[in-house]
Formats: structure tokens, C-alpha cells, sequence
């Protein structure tokens, strides 16, 4: 609570009969226990008077606008502004936005450099910042309501076997893919990564870091005494499949566990984000004597495309055969192989050729053997499905010409390559409908115009984020996949031949039916799936 009145806060509430010089006594007693609090903190938290009546009292003495936090007054997705280490930092929340200004609330605004930091952050996004005052305490709680995660759920006054279990278990309640333990100066942090946004669990006393390191490395079978990088599994809980990951930095070893349920339940491809356009998805996958590629960076759900088209086309009459790392779905009537660490794609996928497959999924191309086998493999009567890490569809092009593999192989070989991103949903629970802002439309008619496609904005709404429980006060709940396929025609096999620029290829493609991400993008949220904010967040469209 800032502090800028010439007398003591106390004196002036007394005298605008807020409180009683018995309540500043009892205020002055429990300021020597906790030297740290502020009086109008105190009286807050004594509840020595009406919450509402001290806060505006305190405002009007201190010169600053007012407001008591709780759910209903957090009117936006906070963390799409600041991200929640920012704001647990600088004692400050960004609650609600009109107009281009946003309304920042503030535990202390006597502390400039917290101010500041706020403000510049807002103005490189374009937004104006109003700044507020409330209780630090009341800051504090609607902050840790916000982190998005139910860390009371999380005793750390648990012995250390229990509270790593607690963590974990949280974690698996909560949707969460990845736990990341991270020692930091002070403490060790626990963060959760939900829909693709890492949120703060829970910070645990440095003092117990060792014995948490110690016993991430006894359940995942690492050694004990190296802390160079190491890898592991846990294998503690039967529907769960953890891959474990370790890397010392400078205050001790961060561990990060990828969590892959193992009986999840898998989607149609529909259902995944896949344009609904049943002549597009026969193009896509619907081949034999070819290879198709899914492409996009490192957990943006390759995996789950690929086990969705396996389920679609598998049946009694095909041999398919799978080649992972590690196995993350079981799929009844699939060979499915688990490389270690004694096997590779390329030795696994020599091996699956001689055992008669038809169609034949490796988990990922990461070398030039791989890529070659993958190649003479689709051209020899299998079909192929994998993925490479590269941006676009048309990049994975340029990857294969990176990898050694020729032009002449990919024209002939590569049917389908396909890119994704995964964007968060709007949350069902507490999202508002609205229209689309002016500036919305232009934008999205102005990107929709670069690749000869309209949008019709008739009988079509969008939605402002809120935030609750159900979606750990993001405002957004679960994921769906944008897609961009470019199916290999004649044209564009033409142009690889001839070893054409991505350029050449991307133009060529453009006067077919081939659309970018962003299409598809723009297309969920004229449905209503996503908002433009998100699109943006994840594409940088504008």
C-alpha cells in the first residue's frame, strides 16, 4: 500500500472516524511482530473496519484510484499481458482493458521502478497503463489464485517422497504435459506446463532442493553423484509413461518431466483442428508407394496427427507397423516398436522392411540414413508417415535437400507435407461473446487478401478471455491444431526438379488449393474457437 501522506495513515483514518485509536494500537502491536506490514495493510488483515470504506479512505488520502480484487473485477486474461513472475515481482495486476488503456492494480506504487517496469512493458504492446492501489495482501491472494494451478494441493511440509508424489499427481489432475523443477537463487520453483503456458506451481525452500534432486534421480534410474545432463524415465504410475530430462545450471540441476499418458483416448482427425473437407483428407493420406511428412517444432502435437491418421486407416487387411520414441498410445492391431538406446529409426525401420509391412509410421526423420531408408521405403510399395522438425510445409522440402536426400527422390517419393501449430481454445466456462471490433475485421480481411481468400464476418462473434478455475484464469481451456497441407501435384513436383527456391514452390502452391497456417487460423476464429490474440500470440501476425 503506497504511503505519501504528510502524517502517520493512522492518524488520518482517525480522524475521518475510519477506525479508532484502539484499532491503531492493536495495529501498532501487530507492526512490531511483522515490522515488514504497512498499517492499512494490517488493518486489512486485523479486519478492524469495512474493507471498501479503508480502501477508499486510503485512496483518497494517498491520491490514488482504488480497488478491491476478487474474481469479478479480473476482468482479462491477465498473463496475456504480464507474464505471472513479472507480476508477482512488481506486486502488480492488470484487471481490466478499455480503449486501449489498461487498468494495472498495484500493492505499492511509491515504488517507481515497479511502476515503470509495468508501464514500459504495457507501451511496447501499444497500451496505455492506469494505475490502482489495494492491500498487498488482497493483491497477493487474487495473485496466487491466478497462478493456475491449485498449489494448496501441494504440501510442502511433506516428507520429500511425498511431496515430489504430490507434485506430480497435481500435475496429472491438472492437464499438465510438462513439470519443470528449477532451482533458482532463493528457492527451487515448480512450474506446470498447461495448454503450452508454463505456470508457477509452487516454490519450495532451497534448503530441500538437494533431497528433491535426489529423489527425481532414484525414480527415474539416473546416477546420483553426476550432474552433467541425463536422461531417465519414471515408471511409478501406471497410466503414465514420464521421460525425464536433467541439465545442470548455475544454481544446481533443472529437471524437466514430459508426461504422456498411456491409454489416452485418440481423436478423429476432425476433432484434432484438420479442415473438414473430406476430398482434402483423402489427398493428404489416402496413398501408397509415398511418404507424408508432418512438420512443425517440438510439442505442437505431431504425434497425436499421426496416431490419428494411423487409427483411421488401420484395418484387418493392412499390416501397419510403428517405429517410436518411446511408444505413447497402444493402438489394438498395430506391430508397434520402442527404440532404445542400442537401436536407431534407420537400424529399427531396416529391420521392419523385411517383416511385409504396408504402412509403416517412424516416430520422427531426424538424420540423413533415416530420411534415405523413409525414401526408398515409399518407393518400393510402402507407405510412409513421419514427421521433421522445420517450420512450414514447404520448408520440409528444404530440410529433405539439407539432409542429402535428392530432388529427384523427393519429387517422385514425397506425397504430403503437412504443418501445425497448436493454439488454445476459448475457455466454455467463463468466456463472453462479443462482436469483432473494427480494427479485428481489418485486420484479418487484410491477411485473408495477401492469399486471395475472403472472410464473411456475417452472423459471426468472437470472445473476450475472462479467466476462472476451470481454466486456471487464463481464459483459454485445451488446444486444437491449425493445419496447412501441401499436397505434391505434378506442378510443384515440376519445380522440385528443378530445384526451384521455397519461394517458387510457396507461389506455385498458392494458385492451387494449398493455404497457409494463418487461413486456417483465421478461419477458428470466425468460428468462434480461438481469438485473434491467441492466433497472433502464437503466429505473429500483426
Amino acid at each position: 500500500m503506497a504511503l505519501k501522506q504528510t502524517q502517520p495513515l493512522g492518524i488520518e483514518l482517525a480522524k475521518r472516524k475510519i477506525i479508532t485509536e484502539e484499532d491503531i494500537q492493536k495495529a501498532l502491536e501487530y507492526q512490531r511482530e511483522y515490522p515488514e506490514k504497512k498499517i492499512g495493510d494490517i488493518l486489512h488483515i486485523l479486519h478492524l473496519c469495512d474493507d471498501n470504506t479503508l480502501l477508499e479512505a486510503i485512496g483518497d488520502i494517498l491520491g490514488e484510484k482504488t480497488i478491491l480484487l476478487n474474481e469479478n473485477s479480473i476482468k482479462i486474461s491477465v498473463f496475456d499481458y504480464i507474464s505471472y513472475d513479472i507480476a508477482k515481482k512488481n506486486k502488480a495486476i492488470p484487471f481490466e482493458i478499455e480503449a486501449g488503456r489498461v487498468k494495472v492494480c498495484f500493492a505499492d506504487t511509491t515504488k517507481a521502478r515497479a511502476v515503470d517496469t509495468i508501464r514500459l512493458l504495457l507501451l511496447n504492446k501499444g497500451l496505455v497503463m492506469d494505475k490502482y492501489i489495494t492491500f498487498e495482501s488482497n493483491l497477493e491472494e487474487v495473485l496466487n489464485s491466478l497462478q493456475g494451478v491449485a498449489s494448496e494441493n501441494i504440501d510442502t511440509n511433506r516428507d520429500i517422497t511425498g511431496l515430489v508424489d504430490s507434485i506430480i499427481k497435481t500435475a496429472m489432475e491438472k492437464r499438465a504435459s510438462d513439470i519443470h523443477f528449477e532451482p533458482m537463487e532463493k528457492q527451487l520453483r515448480v512450474r506446470y506446463r498447461i495448454d503450452g503456458e508454463l505456470i508457477t506451481a509452487v516454490e519450495i525452500e532451497q534448503e530441500k532442493q538437494a533431497q528433491i534432486i535426489g529423489r527425481l534421480k532414484a525414480i527415474s534410474n539416473m546416477h546420483q553423484e553426476k550432474q552433467e545432463a541425463q536422461d531417465g524415465r519414471i515408471l511409478l504410475y501406471p497410466d503414465y509413461n514420464i521421460r525425464v530430462s536433467s541439465q545442470k545450471n548455475v544454481y544446481g540441476e533443472k529437471f524437466v518431466l514430459r508426461l504422456l499418458k498411456k491409454n489416452a483416448g485418440i481423436k478423429q482427425i476432425f476433432d484434432l483442428g484438420f479442415p473438414k473437407d473430406e476430398k482434402l483428407l483423402k489427398d493428404s493420406f489416402d496413398k501408397r508407394n509415398s511418404i507424408t511428412i508432418i512438420a512443425a517444432p517440438t510439442g505442437e502435437g505431431k504425434t497425436t496427427t499421426l496416431y490419428s491418421v494411423i487409427d483411421m486407416l488401420n484395418n484387418p487387411n493392412i499390416n501397419i507397423t510403428t517405429i517410436e520414441d518411446p511408444v505413447e498410445i497402444r493402438i489394438e492391431g498395430l506391430n508397434q516398436i520402442e527404440i532404445d538406446s542400442k537401436t536407431s529409426f534407420s537400424d529399427s525401420l531396416r529391420t521392419v522392411l523385411r517383416q511385409d509391412p504396408d504402412i509403416i509410421l517412424v516416430g520422427e526423420i531426424r538424420d540423413r540414413e533415416t530420411a534415405e531408408i523413409a525414401m526408398q521405403s515409399g518407393q518400393t510399395g510402402h507407405y510412409v508417415l513421419s514427421t521433421i522438425h522445420t517450420i512450414n510445409s514447404i520448408e520440409v522440402i528444404t530440410r529433405l535437400r539439407k539432409m542429402g536426400i535428392s530432388n529427384y527422390d523427393i519429387a517422385s517419393t514425397l506425397a504430403t507435407s503437412i504443418s501445425q501449430r497448436l493454439i488454445r481454445k476459448v475457455c466454455p466456462y467463463c468466456s463472453q461473446k462479443r462482436e469483432f471490433t473494427k480494427e479485428e475485421k481489418e485486420i484479418m480481411q487484410h491477411i485473408a487478401g495477401q492469399y486471395n481468400t475472403t472472410l464473411d464476418f456475417n452472423d459471426k462473434m468472437t470472445y473476450t478471455t475472462i479467466g476462472c478455475d476451470k481454466c486456471h484464469h487464463t481464459g483459454y481451456y485445451d488446444r486444437i491444431a491449425v493445419y496447412e497441407v501441401l499436397v505434391i501435384d505434378d506442378d510443384i513436383k515440376q519445380l522440385i526438379v528443378n530445384n526451384a527456391s521455397s519461394i517458387e514452390i510457396r507461389n506455385k502452391a498458392l494458385e492451387g488449393s494449398y493455404k497457409p497456417l494463418v487461413i486456417d487460423g483465421l478461419n477458428k476464429v470466425l468460428d468462434g474457437v480461438t481469438t485473434l490474440q491467441e492466433l497472433n500470440k502464437k503466429l505473429v501476425i500483426f
